[in-house]
């Protein structure tokens, strides 16, 4: 039986890690946790989800509920067991992240032909391997990285939002609701916290004047010999005060907009909302819904506090900020997430530069099924650009190395629609629609020639 090393039991690393021994293949999968701790994740479990407890919209018709439909045709173990493990969340996919990573864990280690191997990886094997170490890879394995690509990591700033205990929140001022009543049951899955424009002026100016955690020497420079990258916040998960900064109404118009939501109270729409979406299947704890942050434990307290309907709030989990670690993709990898100087050496997750749950559970299915595929000598998967995983690869390794930065699933990413005007005949909706009708269609082709 052929053997195969996979560094970090992260969401990539446990689909990858499925997928080969689902194919005969022998897997040592290696996760340092809870030996060696990350400062962001909370327990030794494999594929823990720590900024959010969401996978994304499952409408067809969006960008990450297209890439769940592409990861359902082509056998995804993970996204299996988070709809086995799903909490209420609208038309997104969200989890209960504890028993979701229990049951990851429970259905690896008790696969035959994985073995879990609790240890940090300082070299990389010289072997069949795939690094799936994701965002908070340990200083020794960022080392050797570094010298085996010649490059210097690239780094940016990605945050956490706070937890909360649901019976510290005040239902007398906060209330109910979806969006737009999208079909969700008439109560809604969100917990939404109304302001007036005074409260919110009020609130905006507190969150600018509190102090924020200094950063870690670790997060700023990497151990002696690799050099500091380039230091910069990811923007698709800003710090709520750095989105403040950037002006009066930029909350209003982002994680705080009000639109499609009506205040029981008053029968009107708020001037601004704070959201609150279920965390865990109990329906105890709720996370606050964009407020990714990196102020001080007291200042969450007595700014956060602020919040209608969150005076006396309990918190469970405090927001933080955490160091994330990517590589340089367009110079190092191929579209089968192969590297590019051997070709037995795959990166998956979220260290290649894809973003978000689903994007890395894809890329870790992908250099798993290629793995499979390349020892036993048949052609890799190279997905067409006209699916979105094919999109989101052919993105990572074709980019332009100066604006390198973390993508998640977007239509934006697709090659354009065929036909003289056919952008111009269709809305956004539409468009999204018929890239997804394209998305599938062709894919299920390109599966069936391999």
């Amino acid at each position: 039986m052929q053997i195969i090393k996979i560094i970090g039991g992260g969401l990539a690393g446990s689909e990858a890690a499925w997928q080969a021994a689902q194919h005969g293949l022998h897997v040592k999968l290696y996760e340092m946790r809870p030996k060696k701790e990350t400062g962001a994740h909370q327990s030794g479990d494999l594929a823990e989800l720590i900024c959010s407890n969401s996978l994304g919209s499952n409408l067809p018709d969006r960008a990450s509920g297209l890439l769940k439909r592409e990861l359902r045709i082509m056998g995804s173990l993970l996204l299996e067991t988070a709809e086995e493990n799903a909490v209420p969340a609208g038309g997104a996919l969200a989890v209960d992240r504890e028993i979701f990573a229990k049951a990851v864990t429970g259905k690896i280690e008790a696969h035959p032909n994985i073995e879990v191997i609790r240890e940090e990886v300082a070299e990389i094997p010289s072997g069949p391997t795939i690094i799936s170490s994701g965002p908070l890879t340990s200083d020794k394995l960022s080392i050797a990285i570094a010298k085996l690509t010649g490059e210097d990591h690239l780094y940016f700033f990605d945050a956490i939002a706070p937890i909360v205990h649901r019976e510290s929140i005040s239902m007398k001022v906060a209330f109910r609701a979806s969006r737009y009543d999208r079909g969700e049951e008439k109560q809604g899955d969100y917990i939404n916290c109304p302001f007036t424009k005074d409260e919110y002026d009020a609130f905006l100016q507190a969150l600018l004047k509190a102090e924020r955690i200094r950063l870690h020497s670790f997060e700023l420079a990497i151990e002696e010999g690799v050099k500091a990258g380039a230091h910069h916040y990811f923007e698709g998960c800003l710090p709520v005060e750095v989105i403040a900064s950037r002006g009066e109404k930029s909350l209003a118009f982002g994680p705080m907009r009000p639109v499609g939501l009506v205040d029981p109270r008053t029968d009107r729409r708020p001037y601004a909302v704070l959201q609150l979406r279920q965390d865990n299947l109990a329906g105890d704890l709720y996370n606050l819904v964009g407020f990714q942050t990196n102020l001080k434990f007291p200042e969450q307290r007595r700014v956060f506090r602020m919040i209608p309907g969150l005076e006396k709030v309990e918190f469970a989990r405090y927001g933080q900020m955490h160091r994330n670690t990517f590589i340089a993709s367009p110079r190092l990898l191929r579209p089968t997430l192969q590297f590019d100087q051997r070709e037995n050496l795959f990166f998956a997750g979220q260290i290649t530069g894809v973003e978000g749950y689903i994007g890395n559970i894809a890329t870790g299915l992908l250099a798993g099924q290629n793995m499979v595929r390349l020892l036993a000598g048949s052609p890799l998967l190279e997905l067409p650009h006209t699916t979105m995983l094919g999109a989101l690869c052919h993105y990572i390794t074709h980019a332009a190395e100066k604006d390198f930065q973390p993508m998640k699933a977007n239509f934006g990413i697709f090659p354009a629609l065929e036909g003289n005007g056919e952008k111009k005949k269709r809305n956004k909706r539409e468009r999204a629609a018929a890239y997804a009708e394209r998305s599938l269609f062709d894919l299920q082709q390109y599966l069936i020639e391999k």
